[in-house]
């Protein structure tokens, strides 16, 4: 909602105050079409050439999640949490053996199948599942156990993080893309030096189109863009950093309910429920 109201006041105080001014858009919107070709044609290029499929792929559906916001909301941290202490009690009151069927199977779990939003997540389930079996292996060191789960939220946190990465790289770039666009048309106006001054006049206010175009893309669209979307991956990998602090905190020996409300202090402060909503939320979890 923000992103839209925005994206008008961008272009309604813009191109208002060049009205306003006595600026004419006459000029703009014959060079914006050629200028744009230039300018957008050359980003997109460089774009294809600096990152893989996958980076591409993520940045399209970044412009999406811009919109969207995180995908996690309060509720999913609920479920999540109220996962974790379903596992981690049984873990302590029933044993390792226990749980082997729930972690090998995830998809078939009485506890997983609970939580269908979670288990769309396939890093989260595999995250939980690969950490509990190391458990289950009696690795019950939590200082090693903590490194492994860190250096693996590193990993996924680096490669969602390269989709804003490769629009700011994209954002940068459009100012001298822009100057690219302003030189080629300084050029033509040169080719044309002998036209009158008004016809010379003209041919450089297109040349400088270019310039305008580069930079405001940069700076009013692209590059805010891009901070968006690594605000929204920074946000989300909250989510990830919550199942780090349970099970660790279950190695260390803690109850359950104290391991998930260590995990709630990880929760972002727009979506974390209350002390009191977490209680009532563990206790509507249904039974295994």
């Amino acid at each position: 909602m923000f992103q839209i109201i925005g994206i008008v006041l961008l272009f309604g105080l813009v191109f208002g105050s060049f009205l306003m001014s006595g600026g004419k858009m006459d000029v703009i919107l014959h060079a914006a079409p050629h200028e744009l070709m230039a300018i957008l044609g050359a980003g997109v290029a460089a774009f294809l050439m600096a990152n893989s499929i996958g980076v591409i792929k993520s940045s399209l559906g970044g412009f999406g999640k811009c919109f969207a916001g995180p995908k996690w909301k309060k509720q999913d941290y609920k479920d999540l949490l109220s996962l974790l202490f379903q596992l981690t009690k049984t873990m302590k009151s029933k044993g390792v053996i226990a749980l082997e069927s729930h972690i090998e199977k995830p998809g078939e779990s009485s506890i997983f199948q609970k939580y269908p939003k979670v288990m769309k997540d396939h890093f989260a389930i595999d995250f939980i599942c690969d950490t509990l079996r190391m458990m289950t292996m009696n690795l019950e060191d939590p200082h090693q156990i903590e490194d492994a789960m860190e250096k693996q939220l590193e990993k996924h946190h680096h490669e969602a993080a390269m989709a804003p990465h490769a629009l700011q790289n994209l954002a940068d770039g459009l100012p001298a893309l822009g100057i690219v666009a302003a030189v080629l048309g300084i050029i033509k106006t040169m080719g044309a030096i002998t036209e009158p001054p008004a016809v010379l006049g003209e041919m450089i206010g297109s040349a400088l189109v270019g310039t305008f175009l580069g930079v405001f893309l940069a700076y009013g669209l692209v590059g805010p863009f891009a901070a968006r979307l690594n605000a929204i991956v920074d946000e989300e990998a909250a989510f990830y950093k919550i199942i780090q602090s349970v099970l660790v905190a279950h190695l260390h020996g803690n109850a359950a309910q104290i391991s998930v409300e260590i995990g709630r202090g990880d929760i972002p402060s727009a979506a974390q429920p209350s002390f009191a909503e977490m209680e009532e939320a563990l206790a509507a979890a249904p039974a295994d």
